[in-house]
């Protein structure tokens, strides 16, 4: 059911100002969400190309924690353990796990791009209650002015 935003009064639509306000939040936030979590695969699915023949036996850091390392050596350059989320891992062939973060990269573009929409509709919708804001502000001033005139010609 659509709603005739001029029928609304200046309560009611700076109340609905404030709510698609936080749904264009709330929608920003999750696309933000996504592009982290779509990067992290991106990168992971890049670090794959430096398993190759050529890079066995060479030796690299291992991270232990985000700020330490400890010097390792490259053994297997065709099998990685891939976090499949909640904690579980699987061992797959290097050619597997692009296939695999293709998949989810492709899936979080998908929903990157079903929410696009909404957002931009919700922005369209605020600008909306934003002009019939201001133009009820204007009539609101408007007849102020005019019953002060009116007050002050009587006088």
């Amino acid at each position: 059911m659509a709603i005739n935003l001029t029928d609304l009064s200046l309560p009611q639509l700076e109340g609905l100002k404030t709510q698609l306000d936080q749904e264009i939040e709330f929608l920003t936030s999750s696309i933000g969400q996504l592009k982290v979590v779509q990067t992290k695969y991106v990168e992971a699915k890049d670090s794959l190309n430096v398993l190759n023949n050529n890079n066995k036996g060479k030796e690299l850091l291992v991270p232990l924690t985000s700020s330490m390392y400890v010097p390792g050596t490259l053994n297997d350059v065709e099998h990685v353990l891939v976090d499949v989320g909640t904690g579980y891992y699987v061992e797959k062939n290097v050619e597997d796990s692009k296939a695999f973060f293709k998949r989810k990269i492709d899936f979080l573009t998908k929903q990157i791009e079903k929410i696009q929409p909404a957002l931009q509709e919700k922005h369209a919708m605020k600008q909306a209650v934003i002009e019939v804001m201001n133009m009820k502000i204007q009539q609101l001033q408007q007849n102020q002015q005019a019953s002060q005139l009116a007050g002050t010609t009587k006088a």
